[in-house]
């Protein structure tokens, strides 16, 4: 494996026999965003369908496609002989989600990889940076019809938008252009960058449901969380757990494995199923899908809170610790509810086993995501509990206790005297 200093370069046939190569990128003490950028011989960004990053998983020919990365935050798959000679460059870029400058990192790297194999890294920290907000990393490029590689490491005070701008693309906020006549070519599609993340309680944000043929099938909502550092593997299983208060006052309960839901019918929410290992590097994740369909289908409105717990059983863990968040998308548009549960009173208590990360409101036309904070006391096995207060929702870990495989059988001594049923 080779070591790379800023602005080295070296032939693809240094890496892989092809052009099928793989990208890893890491990144710690921020929270980062990566992109590709597909650039033209002027070194900009005809096509905006060549920006490949969050919004944008794939480009039109397949050449460039985010990727799971094993033991890497993202990703990126190229096969180069699939790209149009009108794209000269691919440049790998990072910036920032949200504050912060990158003089804040603490380390991070790009790596090279032919298939699963590490061939080259480039190694990066806050102190090669100061003010940017934005860096381009690395690039491949062709000469003399072959594919090369040049580690970058430039900066931007910007963000993602100012990257966007510099390569000369077009960002979907912008105001629109006037209708182009009927014989003119189709207008490219513009980069969205509708990514909105939600940190404090009290925060909301509001995301319309598309009618129609072309609207998004499926609300995904992903739970997140790393390993928390103890060096110990048999406490970083989490799981993500789903309360839903139906429009006749009821409430509804899904996790994995015991009580996924479905999608199709009632409670028309289902859970993909349960992940028990994280680590520092490749966060865990558990995923519910919802169907944006779920209040006409329910007869109204439907209100959902998301929660992590952590069950005993697993080893005695701050959960706050392993940093859960929440990541809603529906269609092009993100939401992401990330509260830092170090900053709670019990941050540091081993014994508080339920997180409240986020709620969704959802009505026929909108979905209204918050982040909470709230958490049990500490010792309680109960669950979050929806009260609404007018037009808002109000949690309390106060709901019945559920357990899961051979420790179900101890739900009934747990909640003799508990109100509060799940139907």
């Amino acid at each position: 494996m080779e070591n790379l200093a800023r602005g080295q370069r070296l032939p693809l046939s240094n890496i892989v026999a092809g052009t099928t190569v793989r990208i890893g990128l890491q990144g710690q003490g921020l929270s980062l965003d990566f992109a590709c950028f597909g650039l033209d011989a002027q070194g900009k960004l005809s096509d905006d369908r060549y920006m490949i990053f969050f919004n944008q998983p794939t480009s039109p020919c397949g050449g460039v496609a985010l990727s799971d990365v094993a033991g890497d935050l993202q990703g990126f798959q190229f096969d180069l002989s699939k790209l149009p000679q009108t794209i000269e460059r691919i440049v790998i870029t990072s910036s920032i989600d949200g504050s912060g400058t990158m003089s804040q990192l603490q380390s991070g790297y790009l790596r090279l990889l032919d298939q699963d194999i590490e061939k080259a890294r480039f190694a990066f920290s806050g102190t090669d940076f100061s003010a940017e907000k934005a860096v381009m990393l690395g690039e491949f490029y062709r000469k003399d019809g072959l594919w090369r590689f040049m580690t970058i490491g430039q900066g931007f005070n910007g963000g993602l938008d100012a990257l966007v701008t510099h390569f000369g693309g077009s960002l979907a906020e912008a105001a629109p252009t006037p209708s182009l006549p009927p014989t003119a070519p189709a207008e490219v599609k513009k980069v969205s960058l509708s990514k909105v993340s939600l940190t404090k309680a009290g925060q909301s944000h509001k995301v319309s449901l598309e009618k129609g043929a072309g609207a998004p099938k499926k609300l995904i909502v992903k739970a997140t969380w790393l390993d928390n550092g103890d060096d110990a593997d048999d406490n970083d299983d989490l799981d993500l757990r789903v309360g839903l208060l139906l429009p006749d006052g009821k409430m509804k309960f899904i996790t994995a494995p015991d009580a996924p839901g479905s999608f199709a019918s009632a409670p028309y929410a289902l859970h993909l199923g349960d992940t028990v290992t994280a680590s520092a590097k490749e966060p865990a994740t558990e995923t519910v899908e919802v169907n944006p369909d779920i209040a006409r289908l329910s007869g109204g409105q439907v209100v959902m809170v998301f929660s992590v717990y952590s069950a005993l059983s697993n080893g005695a863990v701050s959960v706050a610790s392993m940093r859960p968040k929440m990541v809603m998308q529906y269609g092009e548009q993100i939401v992401e509810c990330d509260f830092d549960f170090r900053t709670s009173k019990h941050a540091d208590d081993d014994t508080v086993y339920t997180y409240v990360i986020g709620t969704a409101i959802i009505n026929e036309d909108s979905i209204t995501l918050a982040p909470s904070g709230k958490t049990s006391e500490p010792g309680s096995e109960n669950t979050p509990w929806i009260f609404m207060n007018g037009n808002e929702p109000r949690i309390e870990v106060i709901g019945p206790v559920v357990f899961k495989g051979k420790e179900k059988s101890k739900e009934a001594q747990f909640n003799q005297g508990n109100p509060y049923r799940y139907v």
